[in-house]
């Protein structure tokens, strides 16, 4: 299975109104490949796979393939409240089984 195929079945995982980060989903492959599972998100185009679920390690928004401004909006939509750009991950975050 290619990289970019585990990466979502990983973020698939992620239940609504809840975060994980890059690191987790890497750790949880069995790497430090960090930027790569945000290269394998933003590259993402199935609506099926929630890649605005996914944060950096501190809590900052991120990036998002379809901009920033819709990340947050999905997130809101979801119940999970950005403070300053950042997410409070010890009440919205989600540790990968």
């Amino acid at each position: 299975m290619k990289f970019n195929e585990r990466v979502y079945l990983i973020v698939r995982k992620i239940p609504k109104g809840k975060v994980s980060t890059y690191k987790q989903i890497a750790e949880k492959l069995n790497c430090r490949a960090y930027r790569a599972v945000g290269n394998a998100l933003n590259k993402n185009k199935d609506k099926n796979i929630y890649c605005h679920r996914v944060v950096k390690s501190n809590g900052e928004i991120g990036g998002f393939n379809r901009g920033r401004k819709e990340k947050i909006r999905l997130l809101k939509k979801e119940g999970v409240e950005a403070v300053n750009n950042k997410i409070d991950l010890k009440k919205f975050g989600y540790k990968i089984k």
